[in-house]
């Protein structure tokens, strides 16, 4: 199995096809087993895919502090880290109400703490998680441009901001990509942000590729979820929404057995398979579910089975929104 690449926009870094998201590791996926995310981490440098995604407030910095540890035996310029920033946290692991902290202040406040959480001199690519409306992006990415002149990272990026952002905020420095939730359950950046990225030369990295889990075909209604897991309190995990989500998996797992492929995979490759330009984060915390991932490496969708998988879950069917109605107030891509 050879992991390919592709290049994060027109000024962006190469990447292995599918990066990994590491929140799960530390944070809000219940409890986490910190030496099996150290060898999954290792296992997927081995296989060859070099973007790992973060975020300063995944568990409170430990999640850093995680890949700091996991990169300790590697080349540094081996792997693209790709860092979130902006949301804060309190001492008894909660997050403190929006808006987030994304002024220019902030911005090289949080870059210090990172690169000594990191064990880095530079972080590859940096960006704030969520946008605050008080604040215009273009002091945000002003100051980030800031620190990309001065070598503390590479690239800039931005994360969940809609078309007319995207526009602002590429006016005033090069972004190497958007970070956004896309899937078969979350397809809302078809209608005008994926347009904008490919008109500006701006790569798009897709987290939520799985839909939080839902759409890896291991899933079940009963499944019980402790208090920390913030899929407890999301909409498309709850009741009848769960219920009638679950019955659009069966329908991509009837595609998928079809294919010869697992219901994850299938979901993986279909978000692959919208355009070269697209990088998709999985988000595996162990080493079998990573195994399960990459194997998306050799599955070809031809235009026949794109149209089964949309088919099995067409655009608009998800039930429930993709977050609370507080964080879903939050995403200048909604809006």
């Amino acid at each position: 199995m050879t992991i390919g690449t592709r290049k994060l926009g027109t000024t962006g870094p190469e990447v292995s096809l599918i990066g990994l998201g590491t929140m799960g590791m530390s944070d809000l996926y219940g409890q986490a087993d910190e030496a099996e995310s150290i060898a999954t981490l290792h296992a997927a440098f081995d296989a060859g895919l070099t973007l790992v995604d973060t975020a300063d407030f995944y568990g409170s910095g430990a999640n850093e502090l995680l890949i700091a540890r996991a990169l300790k035996e590697r080349r540094r310029d081996e792997i693209v880290l790709s860092v979130k920033f902006g949301s804060r946290r309190t001492p008894d692991g909660g997050f403190q109400p929006v808006p987030y902290d994304v002024s220019p202040a902030a911005v090289k406040d949080r870059l210090a703490y990172s690169l000594r959480r990191l064990n880095t001199d530079y972080i590859d690519i940096y960006r704030p998680a969520r946008l605050n409306p008080d604040i215009p992006v273009e002091e945000t990415v002003g100051a980030l441009e800031e620190m990309r002149q001065a070598g503390f990272i590479r690239h800039i990026g931005l994360s969940e901001v809609g078309a007319r952002t995207l526009r602002r905020a590429a006016a005033v420095a090069p972004i190497s990509d958007l970070q956004i939730e896309y899937s078969l359950l979350s397809r809302g950046p078809e209608t005008s942000i994926i347009p904008a990225l490919r008109e500006l030369g701006i790569g798009l990295t897709a987290y939520g590729v799985l839909s939080r889990g839902l759409l890896s075909g291991h899933w079940t209604a009963a499944r019980h979820l402790d208090a920390g897991d913030f899929r407890a309190h999301s909409p498309r995990f709850q009741g009848e929404n769960l219920r009638a989500n679950l019955r659009l998996v069966e329908a991509l797992g009837r595609v998928a057995e079809r294919l010869g492929a697992t219901t994850g995979q299938v979901a993986i490759a279909w978000v692959a398979a919208q355009g070269d330009d697209i990088v998709p984060l999985i988000g595996a915390r162990r080493r079998e579910r990573l195994a399960e991932s990459l194997g998306v490496v050799d599955l070809v969708l031809d235009a026949g089975s794109r149209a089964e998988i949309e088919a099995a879950v067409p655009a608009g069917s998800a039930a429930g929104e993709r977050y609370a109605a507080p964080l879903m107030a939050t995403l200048d891509s909604e809006r």
